[in-house]
C-alpha cells in the first residue's frame, strides 16, 4: 500500500467526510486514509470513518484524475455507478463480494466513485500459492472458486443495471480489432484467432451475468480461503464458461502451471465444484476454446500495454514491464494449439 499527504490525499479525505455525513446521517472524521497498490485504470483507497463512536471500515472506489480530466477507461470497462449496481445486485444474490454502501455525488469532488465496506483478506498471488500461513487455505480455493463462480452466474439478471452483451463471436471480433491496431505482424495471435473463429462455440440460450476478470489476483483470501471476489469492472452478460476458462489461463496460475484453477487445483476440481453448486453442467470442448480465448485475450492485452509506453502517450516501467509477458502467452497458446488438435 501507499500512504498519501499531499494535496490529493487531502481532496479525497474532504470528498469522503462530505459523502460519510451525507450516508450516515451525522458528523464524520476519517482516518487511516491510504491509496492501496496496483489498479492503474481505477483507484482504490482504504479508511476508516468514524460516526458517533462507531468505526467503519471502508473502501473507496473511484476513476483516477489526469491533467486532461479523467483518464480515458477500456472500451469494455464499467463506468462506476453501473459497477455499484452489479456489486450491490451480486451481494445480495449471495456472492462473496464486498458490501456497496454509497456513491458519491458531484459536490463531493471526487468524479464517480463509491464506497463499500472493506473486507479482510489478500489479493497477493505469490503469498497465498506459497507462505505457510495459507497451506491449508490452498486446499480449498479451487472448490471455493467454483462454488462463487456458481453464484455470480445465479444472480437474477432482472436485478443488475444495464449491462454489454457479449457473445463469443463478439469477442473474438474485439481482440482482432485490438491486434489489427497495432499495425504490427503477430502471427502467433493471428494464428490462434484464427482457430478460435473457426470454432466458435453457439450463443448461450440464456445469457447469465459473467464476472470478465475472475482469475486468482482479482480476489481476496485468508487463512479460510476466499473472503471476496473484487474488480467487476469487466461484467458482462454472456456465456458463463467464459469465466471458467480464464481463471484457468496459466498467466493466472502464477508458477504452480500443474494447478489450472487459479495455481490451486484441477479443472475437474473446479467444475465439479461448479456443477455441485448449481453452474451449468460443463462442456470440456466449450471451456478448452474458453481458455484459449483469454490466453489470446492477455496476450492482446500485454501487447497493448506496451504500446501505450512505446508509442508515448503514457510513459510507465509497469506498462513496458507487462508488454515482455506477451512472448508468454505465445508459448501458452503453441501448447494449447497442439492439445487442441
Amino acid at each position: 500500500m501507499t500512504v498519501h499527504t499531499g494535496n490529493e490525499a487531502d481532496l479525497v479525505a474532504a470528498g469522503l467526510v462530505a459523502a460519510a455525513m451525507r450516508h450516515f446521517g451525522g458528523p464524520a472524521t476519517i482516518e487511516g486514509l491510504r491509496r492501496e497498490s496496483g489498479g492503474a485504470s481505477r483507484q482504490t483507497w482504504s479508511f476508516d470513518a468514524l460516526l458517533g463512536g462507531r468505526r467503519h471500515e471502508l473502501i473507496l472506489r473511484r476513476d483516477p484524475p489526469t491533467a486532461g480530466g479523467r483518464e480515458r477507461a477500456s472500451a469494455t470497462s464499467l463506468d462506476r455507478p453501473t459497477e455499484f449496481g452489479v456489486l450491490r445486485a451480486a451481494f445480495n444474490g449471495g456472492v462473496r463480494a464486498p458490501e456497496v454502501l454509497f456513491e458519491l455525488s458531484p459536490e463531493d469532488g471526487l468524479g464517480e466513485a463509491f464506497v463499500m465496506r472493506r473486507v479482510g483478506g489478500i489479493a497477493i498471488a505469490r503469498k497465498l500459492l506459497r507462505d505457510p500461513p495459507y497451506a491449508d487455505a490452498r486446499k480449498k480455493i479451487a472448490r471455493q472458486l467454483g462454488e462463487i463462480v456458481a453464484r455470480i452466474h445465479a444472480v437474477d439478471p432482472a436485478s443488475l443495471p444495464p449491462l454489454p452483451h457479449r457473445e463469443a463471436a463478439d469477442q473474438v471480433a474485439a481482440l482482432r480489432a485490438a491486434l489489427d491496431s497495432l499495425d504490427q505482424p503477430q502471427p502467433v495471435f493471428e494464428l490462434a484467432l484464427s482457430w478460435l473463429d473457426r470454432r466458435r462455440p453457439a450463443p448461450t440460450a440464456r445469457p447469465l451475468l459473467v464476472h470478465g476478470d475472475f482469475r486468482t489476483g482479482n480476489y481476496l483470501a485468508d487463512e479460510s480461503g476466499v473472503t471476496a471476489i473484487l474488480d467487476w469492472e469487466g461484467a458482462h452478460l454472456g456465456d458463463p464458461i467464459e469465466d471458467l476458462g480464464w481463471v484457468c489461463v496459466k498467466s493466472w496460475r502464477f508458477g504452480s502451471i500443474d494447478k489450472p484453477a487459479g495455481g490451486f487445483g484441477s479443472r475437474q476440481e473446479l467444475w465439479s465444484a461448479y456443477q455441485s453448486a448449481g453452474g451449468i453442467e460443463v462442456d470440456p470442448v466449450r471451456a478448452h476454446w474458453w481458455e484459449m480465448f483469454g490466453t489470446v485475450r492477455w496476450g492482446v492485452i500485454c501487447l497493448t500495454q506496451a504500446w501505450r509506453h512505446l508509442s508515448g502517450s503514457v510513459k510507465s516501467m509497469e506498462l513496458a514491464s507487462i508488454g515482455r509477458r506477451a512472448v508468454e502467452t505465445e508459448v501458452d497458446l503453441l501448447q494449447l494449439l497442439k492439445e487442441a488438435r
